[in-house]
């Protein structure tokens, strides 16, 4: 009789454990805690695979560089993808608008010297352009020798959002400019660039943005900047996989520019070979903030398992991530419901904010504060700093004349 193998034997010793947990009722993660392991020393069935395919991203680190003193605003600013990015690539943090009270306490918490007009001192609503004027009067001149980034909220274009409603649900149909609360917060942003004109702007989105009404509203929105002087490059769609991010996440970057220079978008970083996610996503963690792990439930664990590299639970609509590709797209989820995360591609059960946050490309000295279910939030709508940092040194380059250090 042939004898078990080290994994076959670990994978019946795991079984023995569910069966337990079954016989005695008990949740698993109770059983677990009895016994003295947790989630994550748990294993898929199959679980062989070609380390040779396996190729590392980029980091912030990688563009720590001498600062060039160009100046930013960001507005829409989330916890702040866009700004870490900027700054990486040498620019000076100026102001930051935020609604959200809870984005901006990360965003305090972390950048504590960053001015950020936002809950509870400031509305931080960029559609209150009487308030955003009296703020950055106090911070900027005008014309503004310095760059406006910004991102109004997604939500109304993007093709995963409307995923959540069945085809036949009024909600399905993409209302984009027609939302009452979103839908004109572009031309906010556009009216505020118009005031100060900036050297230099930024506009990020959902891809859905571009086609959205057949791109009419958002061709309306880049005719009154090229008016007002505006030297428009973009729309254009970015997979930041092919920038070093080790995700599948495509957004949307438009950039203008009123000093002569256009700007010239960067070249991918990454060849055929893209980023793999386990590069960023180790089977033992040393102990970090904003990494707890959600507690599954047996019947969910017993799906898992089985699962092939890629394969999707129809059931739980999660899919395992393959560690030789790049994961698909982080998504603002919850730990409790409210949205789907991805599995880990060794470890049988959903990635940590931590785990997202690395896959976004946030340091893991930032640290995301509230809820674990709103810190999925700030994580999965965020820009990844890396493909920000390579649009803000194409733009020192391209736009200030100022050539990369590093």
């Amino acid at each position: 009789m042939l004898q078990s193998t080290p994994a076959e034997q670990a994978i019946e010793q795991q079984q023995e454990i569910f069966n337990i947990a079954a016989s005695r009722e008990i949740e698993l993660a109770v059983l677990l805690e009895e016994i003295g392991m947790s989630y994550d020393d748990l294993i898929y069935e199959h679980n062989t695979l070609d380390k040779t395919q396996m190729l590392d991203g980029i980091g912030l680190s990688d563009f720590e560089g001498k600062s060039n003193m160009i100046p930013f605003v960001s507005f829409f600013t989330g916890c702040g993808g866009m700004d870490l990015g900027f700054e990486a690539a040498g620019f000076c943090h100026t102001a930051a608008f935020e609604y959200n009270e809870l984005f901006c306490k990360t965003l305090r918490r972390n950048r504590p010297a960053w001015k950020v007009y936002g809950p509870p001192t400031r509305s931080g609503d960029v559609s209150d352009f009487r308030e955003v004027v009296h703020c950055l009067d106090e911070a900027i001149s005008r014309p503004f020798p310095g760059i406006f980034v910004g991102g109004p909220p997604c939500q109304p274009f993007s093709i995963a959002a409307n995923q959540r409603f069945m085809k036949n649900d009024d909600n399905f149909k993409r209302i984009g400019f027609e939302h009452t609360t979103y839908g004109g917060l572009l031309f906010d942003y556009v009216k505020i660039i118009e005031h100060y004109k900036p050297s230099c702007f930024v506009i990020e989105n959902v891809a859905g943005l571009r086609d959205l009404d057949d791109g009419q509203q958002l061709a309306y929105a880049l005719d009154r900047l090229e008016d007002s002087g505006y030297a428009i490059s973009g729309p254009e769609i970015i997979n930041a996989a092919y920038y070093g991010v080790p995700q599948l996440r495509e957004r949307l970057f438009v950039v203008g520019t009123n000093n002569g220079n256009p700007f010239a978008f960067p070249a991918p970083s990454s060849g055929h070979t893209l980023p793999s996610c386990v590069s960023v996503l180790p089977q033992k963690w040393e102990k970090l903030p904003n990494h707890e792990t959600r507690s599954h439930k047996l019947s969910s664990i017993l799906r898992y398992v089985k699962l092939q590299f890629g394969q999707r639970d129809r059931l739980g609509r999660v899919d395992r991530l393959d560690p030789t590709r790049p994961s698909k797209t982080v998504i603002a989820g919850g730990i409790n419901g409210g949205g789907r995360s991805h599995l880990h591609p060794y470890i049988p059960r959903t990635l940590t904010v931590r785990e997202c946050a690395r896959l976004q490309t946030f340091p893991d000295d930032f640290i995301f504060v509230g809820p674990t279910g709103r810190q999925f939030t700030q994580v999965g709508n965020a820009v990844p700093p890396v493909l920000a940092a390579q649009i803000a040194a194409a733009i020192a380059e391209s736009v200030f004349g100022v050539s990369n250090s590093w």
